[in-house]
């Protein structure tokens, strides 16, 4: 969970990126398996719990089946402040406003900030929480469900909270004593968390394989869908012998703070008990990894990244959706059309952003999307496009794709990321300063709070507050600065 002091990682920090982006060369694409897109969903445990809320609400359209979750809590819990995380959102010092996050949670989906909520009443919920958890009390898992409850039939739901375990994702054959709360966050309760998370999401299953699985784990290239925001270059996937010829299920499983390949190898990839259910009945399982530039190895569900963190154009939560669409695309995207390159933006107003790419050979335009969402009405044909209506101040991230002569789409872009300017200050007016986090509070243009950085006058989060990580500040009016560029 959030670390309560200064974030430095060093050169050890600097060493670590290097390999990661080597490690990303090594890594193969994440393959296009046509996968049934109706039968997605997502878990997690901790600050995957919590993730895992946010793009079953936010994406609904996407991961539809359903969710589970594992010491997490009601979306939008910490409404950006790490205060609010550590605070009523893990200890539940003071109450969680469950009926203030319900409605934001129907503003954002009037708005198309995040899919339409109607998605949810046809979706399957399971929920954990361990006795003996002290670091996510029972009491937030406990809102947790009354949230749930304003969009999801309570025949749909199933809260275990009977067990006397730590915080910890359960199993019923490894890791430590099931009432600790130490790494790797693995406990043997005697209990099949992970089956019944997914009996609970697809109905009955086949038993599981407890003997050599049968399907293959690779490393894919993260950095397709997303570089730097907290995430690792690459990530994790099985894929069951079955799925290579026929059309499975997907589930994404997120892991908990201190839980990525970094800190505990591969025990949460391969010793959390979904592979072997997994192998069984078809399913598809990714297991993207966060970076050591993350806080405590957490996934942004409390605004360290982005101030948009729980929305559609989170940059975590686009990479997720990015992931998606590839493995339920078929054969490479559809068109055989490689991703775009170059994706980046410019020419920031207050409302409008400019995405510019390198062009595609034999490409005969482009789609542009905005947090997952498409954004243009017809194919461009240029290698830039101006997408407007935006928010004043408001981080968004794009991709692209390229077109065949057919309209089928090839592979997705990575994504890039850019914020627009305050009300008043234009696109192209105003000075950039581009410095460390640490360099721009030195100078006066941002503060630290808690290890992270955010910028005078926006308040919008610039990350950890180190000399590695570097940001673009604009200044659109006196001691008022926006990240973006000029």
């Amino acid at each position: 969970m959030p670390a309560m002091r200064l974030n430095w990682k060093g050169l050890a920090a600097a060493a670590a990126m290097a390999v990661a982006a080597q490690a990303a060369t090594a890594a193969v694409p994440l393959p296009s398996l046509g996968a049934n897109p109706a039968e997605v969903s997502v878990s997690g445990l901790s600050a995957g719990g919590f993730a895992a809320v946010q793009l079953h609400v936010a994406y609904s359209a996407t991961f539809k089946r359903g969710a589970g979750v594992v010491a997490g809590g009601p979306f939008y819990c910490a409404e950006g402040s790490v205060l609010n995380a550590t605070g009523r959102c893990m200890t539940h010092g003071s109450s969680i406003p469950v009926s203030s996050l319900v409605s934001t949670t129907n503003s954002w989906a009037a708005s198309g900030a995040i899919d339409p909520v109607s998605n949810l009443s046809a979706s399957k919920v399971y929920m954990f929480s361990g006795t003996s958890d002290n670091t996510v009390k029972q009491a937030v898992m406990d809102d947790l469900k009354t949230y749930y409850q304003s969009f999801v039939p309570a025949a749909n739901i199933v809260y275990k909270n009977n067990i006397g375990a730590g915080h910890a994702m359960v199993t019923d054959d490894y890791g430590g004593a099931c009432s600790t709360t130490a790494a790797p966050y693995i406990n043997n309760c005697g209990f099949d968390l992970a089956g019944e998370i997914l009996t609970q999401i697809y109905g009955p299953l086949n038993p599981r394989n407890n003997g050599t699985l049968g399907g293959t784990f690779t490393e894919f290239n993260q950095s397709e869908f997303v570089t730097g925001h907290g995430m690792a270059a690459t990530g994790w996937i099985y894929v069951p012998q079955a799925c290579t010829t026929a059309s499975c299920r997907v589930h994404l499983v997120l892991h908990g703070c201190k839980q990525n390949y970094s800190d505990v190898s591969d025990q949460y990839v391969r010793k959390t008990g979904y592979n072997r259910w997994a192998d069984t009945n078809n399913i598809v399982l990714i297991y993207p990894q966060t970076s050591t530039a993350a806080t405590n190895s957490c996934w942004d569900w409390w605004g360290y990244d982005s101030a948009n963190y729980a929305k559609k154009s989170g940059p975590q939560m686009a990479a997720f959706k990015a992931m998606i669409d590839r493995v339920t695309s078929a054969g490479g995207g559809g068109s055989g059309l490689p991703a775009p390159t170059g994706v980046g933006t410019s020419g920031a107003t207050s409302s409008s952003m400019v995405i510019g790419w390198n062009a595609v050979s034999g490409a005969s335009g482009y789609n542009v999307y905005r947090g997952g969402s498409k954004v243009n009405a017809s194919p461009v044909t240029a290698t830039s496009y101006t997408d407007s209506g935006l928010a004043a101040s408001t981080s968004y991230s794009w991709t692209v794709a390229a077109l065949n002569a057919s309209n089928a789409e090839g592979a997705m872009s990575t994504a890039a990321t850019g914020a627009t300017t305050a009300g008043s200050g234009g696109g192209g007016t105003g000075t950039c300063y581009t410095a460390s986090n640490y360099t721009h509070t030195i100078a006066g243009r941002a503060y630290a709070l808690y290890g992270l950085t955010y910028a005078y006058g926006s308040n919008q989060s610039m990350g950890l507050w180190n000399i590695y990580a570097t940001t673009t500040l604009k200044q659109t009016g006196p001691n008022y600065y926006v990240i973006g560029s000029c």
